[in-house]
This record gives C-alpha cells, structure tokens and sequence, in this order.
C-alpha cells in the first residue's frame, strides 16, 4: 500500500495546484519606484513591462544619464518584486 495515496489522485491535485499558482501568476502586477516615485514601473507576473511612468520634473536634458539609471532602477526593481512574489506562491 502506498503511504500517500493514490498516486493518480495526488498527480491530479498537484496539476490543479500548478494551474493555480499559473493563474494567479498570469494576472500579478507589481509596481516598483525609483528616485522617491518620479519614476514608476509596472511588470506582469512574466517579467513584461506593463507601463513606466516619469515626473516630468526629472526630465533634464542636461542629466539624461540620471534618468536613464531611475528606469533602470524601477524596472530592475520591479522584476525582482515579481521573482519574490513567484516565489511566494
């Protein structure tokens, strides 16, 4: 007698569960923010760049590589808060 069952039961309950957690994955959206929140960045659960949003108080022709690091920071920011979340669940 197997100790956990049925083996066709258990494969059947670990598929729902995985459907699950892929569901709950496909509608996760995470923001992130850099530089105190001029800049902001929103990734679904697969890593995609849903909308990036900038103050228009931080765009500075003189300073483009400051904002070039805040979208880099939001959105590296952002994909690390979509990891964890994943991981989470």
């Amino acid at each position: 007698m197997n100790p956990f069952g049925d083996p066709r039961k258990l494969m059947k309950q670990l598929q729902q569960a995985q459907e699950r957690i892929q569901a709950e994955i496909a509608v996760l959206v995470i923001e992130a923010t850099s530089g105190g929140g001029v800049v902001k960045a929103e990734m679904d659960g697969q890593k995609q760049l849903k909308s990036l949003k900038i103050d228009p108080e931080v765009v500075n022709r003189d300073d483009v590589e400051m904002l070039q690091d805040l979208v880099l920071s939001a959105v590296n920011e952002a994909a690390r808060k979509v990891e964890a979340s994943i991981q989470e669940q």
